[in-house]
C-alpha cells in the first residue's frame, strides 16, 4: 500500500473517533437529565408525605368508617385538612403496605406526616385513639342521654335538659339542619330534640366537649341517616317529625327482628283510624320504662295516652338507629291489628280484638282487676 494510500485511511478513521466521543457524551447526558428527574420526583413525593404544618399540635378528629379501604381513608384525611399533597398520599396509600387499616375514631395533628398516619390507623395505634366516648343507646330517652352526658362532660343533667329546651337554642338549631322543623317547639313536645340525637357511641374531644358541641356531633350523625333515606320518607307522606315519631314507638315496642311487622300492625291503625294503643307511649308521660301500668296511669289526659287517644304522639318518645328507620319505612303488611310480647318476648299478632283477647288469656298474662294494672306491651 502506497503512502497516499496510508495516509487516506488514516484521514477516513478519524472522523469515527469523533462520531464515538459526541454519541457517549449525549447518552451520558441522557443519563443525568433521568437521574435529575428521578431526584425531582424524589423530591416532590417526600415533600408532599410531610406534615401539613411542621411542629403544629393542633388537634384533628378523624372518624374512619367500618370498610374504609387506603383511597377512601386519603379522601377523609384530605377533607380533614391531613393530607399536604393529595396526588402524592395517593401514590403512598398504594405503595406504602397499609393492609390492616382499622376503624376508629382517631385524634391526629397537622404536625403529623401522611405515613405517620397512615401508620398508626393501619396499627390501631392506641395512643391516636379517642379514649373517651359517650354512649346514645338505641331507645334510650332524652334524659337518660342527658344522664350519659353529664358522666363524661363537666355539665350537669339538669343543665343539659335546660340547654336542648332552650327555645332560642333550638332555633338555632332548626336554621341550620333541614329535618329540624317548627314541629319540635309544638307545646305538647316534652323535649324538643327527643328522637333526634342518632343512637351511637360518639367520641369527646376537645371540639365537642361542650353541650352544643356534642349535640352537633348526634344532630350531623342523624344528618346522614335522614339524608340517605330521605325520598323515602317523603314518599311515605309523613313529615320527618312523624315519622321519627312512629319508628321510636315501634324501637320501644319490639326487637329488631319483629319491628317491621310491629310497624305493620301500627300502619294498619293509622290508615283506619284506630288509636294505637301503645303502652310504651303512656310510659313516658312518666318517663319510665317498664311493662306493668297503673290505671290511673293508663287513663292519663296527657296527649302521648295512644291508649285514650288517636293517632301518633306529639313527638318520639327515644332515640332510635337506621334499621328502625328501615323497618318502619319497609314495614310488613298484613291485615293484622292487635300484638302483644309474652313473657319470653315472643310477639304474637291478631286480626281482631276477640282473638287477641283469646291470646292473652291463654299466656296466662291477665292480671286480677284489683290490681288495676294491666301487663305486656300490646295494642288494643
Amino acid at each position: 500500500m502506497s503512502r497516499v494510500q496510508r495516509a487516506e485511511v488514516s484521514h477516513q478513521a478519524a472522523p469515527a473517533k469523533k462520531r464515538k466521543k459526541k454519541k457517549s457524551s449525549k447518552g451520558l447526558w441522557i443519563i443525568i437529565l433521568i437521574l435529575a428527574i428521578l431526584v425531582g420526583c424524589g423530591g416532590y413525593y417526600t415533600l408532599g408525605l410531610r406534615p401539613v404544618e411542621p411542629g403544629s399540635d393542633e388537634e384533628v378528629v378523624v372518624e374512619i368508617p367500618s370498610g374504609s379501604g387506603a383511597s377512601m381513608i386519603v379522601e377523609i384525611l384530605d377533607g380533614a385538612g391531613l393530607v399536604r399533597n393529595k396526588f402524592c398520599a395517593k401514590v403512598n396509600s398504594r405503595i406504602g403496605m397499609y393492609h390492616d387499616l382499622q376503624a376508629n375514631t382517631y385524634i391526629f395533628n397537622k404536625g403529623m406526616s401522611f405515613p405517620a398516619i397512615m401508620k398508626a390507623i393501619n396499627e390501631g395505634d392506641f395512643e391516636y385513639i379517642s379514649k373517651e366516648s359517650i354512649e346514645v343507646k338505641d331507645g334510650a330517652r332524652l334524659e337518660q342521654v342527658a344522664a350519659a352526658m353529664a358522666e363524661q362532660l363537666p355539665f350537669s343533667q339538669e343543665e343539659i335538659l335546660a340547654k336542648w329546651s332552650d327555645k332560642a337554642y333550638v332555633k338555632e338549631l332548626i336554621d341550620k339542619y333541614w329535618f329540624l322543623t317548627d314541629e319540635v317547639l309544638d307545646k305538647d313536645v316534652k323535649y324538643p330534640l327527643e328522637g333526634y340525637l342518632y343512637a351511637d357511641t360518639y367520641y369527646v374531644t376537645t371540639d365537642n366537649s361542650t353541650i352544643e358541641g356534642f349535640t352537633e356531633m348526634c344532630l350531623d350523625r342523624m344528618d346522614a341517616e335522614l339524608s340517605t333515606r330521605r325520598d323515602q320518607i317523603e314518599s311515605s307522606g309523613f313529615t320527618v317529625h312523624k315519622f321519627l315519631t312512629l319508628t321510636s314507638i315501634v324501637t320501644k315496642e319490639s326487637r329488631a327482628e319483629d319491628q317491621a311487622k310491629v310497624a305493620g300492625v301500627f300502619m294498619n291503625r293509622l290508615d283506619q283510624d284506630i288509636s294505637l294503643g301503645s303502652d310504651v307511649t303512656v310510659c313516658y308521660i312518666f318517663q319510665e320504662d317498664r311493662v306493668e301500668l297503673k290505671q290511673s296511669q293508663l287513663d292519663s289526659d296527657n296527649p302521648y295516652n295512644t291508649r285514650k287517644f288517636k293517632g301518633l304522639p306529639p313527638g318520639p318518645i327515644c332515640q332510635v338507629v337506621g334499621d328502625a328507620m328501615d323497618a318502619v319505612l319497609n314495614y310488613e303488611k298484613s291485615d293484622n291489628l292487635f300484638f302483644f310480647a309474652d313473657e319470653d318476648g315472643v310477639v304474637h299478632y291478631y286480626k281482631d280484638e276477640a282473638s287477641f283477647s283469646k291470646g292473652i288469656e291463654d299466656e296466662g298474662l291477665l292480671k286480677d282487676d284489683e290490681s288495676k294494672e294491666e301487663s305486656s306491651e300490646e295494642t288494643e
